[in-house]
Formats: C-alpha cells, sequence, structure tokens
C-alpha cells in the first residue's frame, strides 16, 4: 500500500486502522504500520494528522494518542468495550 493512498482516504474523512484496513483490503497490522510512518513524514507535508484517541465506552477513560490500536481491556473499569482510534487527515491553515 501507498501512503499517498492513506492521504487521500483519510483527507477530512475520519477512519480507524479497522475501516482503513477493509477499504484498502490490507491486513490491520499493515495498515497499522502505515500509519506510524505517515506520522513522521507528513511533518514535512502541508497536511496534519489528527487523532482522536481510543476511549472506554463503559467508564469514558480515554487512552493516549500514541496507542494507534485498539487496546484490549480498559485500566479503569477492566472493561473491554472500547472505541479504536480515529484519524483524519487536514490541511494546515
Amino acid at each position: 500500500m501507498y501512503r499517498k493512498e492513506l492521504v487521500t482516504l483519510l483527507l477530512n474523512n475520519p477512519l480507524g486502522i479497522t475501516e482503513i484496513a477493509r477499504h484498502l483490503a490490507v491486513p490491520p497490522k499493515e495498515v497499522e504500520y502505515d500509519v506510524e510512518h505517515l506520522l513522521k513524514s507528513l511533518k514535512h507535508f502541508e497536511y496534519r494528522i489528527i487523532i482522536t484517541p481510543a476511549e472506554c465506552r463503559k467508564c469514558g477513560f480515554t487512552f493516549h494518542k500514541d496507542k494507534l490500536h485498539r487496546p484490549g481491556k480498559c485500566p479503569r473499569c477492566h472493561g473491554s468495550w472500547i472505541s479504536e482510534p480515529v484519524f483524519e487527515i487536514r490541511e494546515k491553515s
């Protein structure tokens, strides 16, 4: 998968890793790897990435933005009803 495809897919279109993988027909691990590199390379372009971090739907605990995949359990309530992080690319203003 080319990272340029990822930029056009995420441009003003918030998606999670699973949705991106489904859309591009690639494994989620590969998407996660490419998103990691995209975070680094976007610093040199006219785009910025907005990350909505994973959140526990049971107690509202918000995970750190560095977590690119959906965590298995919430550290606060130990629930497993967790939303995955969402990524969106916007142009720098």
